[in-house]
């Protein structure tokens, strides 16, 4: 099964006819987006193998999702803690943020501390909209991500990648190849790169959308929000007319 694929802007111009013609709110298709991150995270990393996740998040729309993730973790037994260093003013991510505290999940500043006590790891740093040179203190995050034995999930691209060409050739990320990538709404070019297991999260995008876009809808189980594409599947790139 090779799902097609969606670059940057037109990853952005579908995410506005989500809110427009599809009627969605930011925040429901954050809750969406988070909740395939969580089943991804639980699919590849049950509770038995450990319950501590530590959620690296960044000050945009992927570091939203990540933090709808932890919420749901948190739900299904695991332990999350959370790395949020750029914490936005935006009335959605306080909220989020404030529902973990809630729920009495610890925030960090230390993420090379936090590494030492987890058992796996959520990269909601950078998404589809990243571009430009990796900054402090998401370098320094990014690096410790490659040099890591524990096992990382990425949400929507590795942090630090070009969404049409991959992993920078130098600098932070250059090595960076996670065990695991959760596509939201569509697998996005640089996956040709990527060598991990590969999942795609989106349950709730409508035909007229996917057909707009050219996009496939992928057959998904029972209640799950995520599919898996097999080994060397992961995706064929295509561009919207």
């Amino acid at each position: 099964m090779s799902l097609r694929t969606l670059n940057a802007k037109d990853a952005t111009d579908l995410d506005k006819d989500l809110m427009s013609v599809g009627a969605f709110s930011l925040d429901q298709l954050m809750e969406l987006a988070g909740l395939s991150v969580s089943q991804a995270v639980y699919q590849v990393h049950p509770p038995e193998k450990g319950k501590r996740v530590l959620v690296a998040v960044g000050p945009g729309n992927n570091g939203g999702d990540g933090l709808v993730a932890a919420r749901h973790l948190w739900h299904y037994g695991y332990q999350p803690t959370i790395f949020y260093p750029k914490q936005s003013k935006n009335e959605l991510y306080q909220r989020l943020s404030e529902q973990l505290k809630n729920l009495g999940v610890p925030f960090t500043d230390d993420f090379e501390g936090a590494l030492k006590d987890t058992d796996h790891i959520v990269d909601s740093i950078f998404g589809f909209s990243f571009s430009g040179e990796v900054r402090e203190p998401f370098a320094a995050v990014i690096t410790a991500m490659e040099s890591t034995k524990v096992p990382v999930t990425a949400v929507d691209a590795p942090s630090s990648w070009s969404i049409e060409d991959g992993p920078p050739s130098s600098g932070p990320g250059a090595k960076f190849n996670p065990e695991n990538l959760i596509s939201l709404t569509a697998p996005k070019p640089l996956v040709s790169h990527f060598k991990g297991r590969h999942f795609v999260g989106g349950r709730f995008l409508p035909p007229s959308v996917a057909e707009k876009y050219n996009l496939d809808i992928p057959e998904y189980r029972g209640v799950d929000q995520i599919v898996e594409l097999p080994a060397g599947q992961n995706a064929k790139t295509q561009k919207v007319q």
